[in-house]
């Protein structure tokens, strides 16, 4: 007999938020935060969008491997996970969390939002702070490079012999601005509006390569190409890039929020959920 979609989400939340030790490769956040006063987080003194409901955002369609089957309730995938995580880490129970849609550009810009946090693979930075706020991260970022078998770049080892590539990224993406600003090749980077516009490109050899998060480009080689295949991932150095939940600017929830992600970080929750739901770095070398 299978359980509700509710009780394993139920069973999902209550499993991380009892996991102990933390990974010595898990790395500390290097996004500040402010501290939370004591029981400012209390659910019931929570500032929410909706009385009694964590209401969560995400991008339609929600990509693997940070979500499944494009369903964020699911508690499945990376993202998903790690709301439900947070979610019981302010008391919430897995009913209590509503997902909504909000597009990537429009989550990031300043404006009212309809909703409390979004998590959709929004990296920190401090241009974005400007606008909105962001939790402590959640995942340390590396970029990666994705082609095919035979293409052009296929059996590049430096960042020197992708000079001369035709190289893709999607629109607003900290993916774009490594191709400018890391790999600085001598042909203008083509911008897509999805991944999966630029996945369509590559197989249609319009560009070499597409340089995106190194979990989405092994889901790409796997599970969007054929003979899809990993040339590198791009370090961020000592001070990793990060994705981070986004609030609105100013949010009284930013603290709590943050709160809640540095315990799942150092109680080993995010990964364990890492190591559930994202693939490793293998078979990816690094590109210098």
């Amino acid at each position: 007999m299978s359980l509700s979609p509710i009780a394993v989400l139920s069973c999902a939340v209550l499993a991380v938020a009892g996991l102990a030790g933390c990974s010595p490769t898990d790395k500390t956040s290097d996004s500040p935060a402010v501290s939370a006063a004591p029981n400012e987080c209390d659910k019931s003194k929570l500032s929410l969008l909706t009385p009694g409901t964590f209401t969560v955002a995400t991008d339609n369609p929600a990509y693997e491997p940070w979500f499944s089957d494009n369903k964020p309730s699911n508690g499945k995938g990376y993202e998903s996970a790690v709301a439900y995580a947070v979610a019981g880490k302010l008391g919430f129970a897995p009913g209590e969390v509503k997902w909504v849609t909000a597009s990537f550009n429009s989550v990031v810009t300043p404006g009212r939002k309809n909703f409390d946090v979004d998590i959709n693979q929004v990296s920190i930075s401090d241009q974005r702070r400007k606008a909105v706020d962001f939790s402590t991260g959640y995942y340390d970022v590396a970029q990666s490079v994705v082609t095919y078998a035979g293409s052009p770049i296929a059996k590049a080892t430096s960042l020197a012999e992708l000079k001369n590539a035709r190289l893709g990224a999607a629109v607003g993406t900290t993916s774009y601005t490594t191709i400018l600003d890391t790999i600085k090749p001598s042909k203008k980077p083509a911008v897509y509006d999805t991944n999966d516009l630029a996945v369509q490109a590559l197989k249609n050899k319009q560009i070499d390569g597409i340089v995106v998060d190194l979990p989405t480009g092994f889901y790409m080689s796997a599970a969007q190409l054929d003979n899809g295949k990993i040339v590198g991932q791009i370090s961020s150095g000592s001070s990793p890039e990060q994705f981070g939940f986004v609030l609105s600017k100013g949010s009284k929830l930013t603290a709590c929020v943050s709160k809640a992600v540095d315990a799942l970080r150092s109680d080993g929750a995010l990964t364990r959920l890492q190591e559930q739901w994202l693939a490793t770095a293998g078979g990816a070398p690094e590109l210098k």
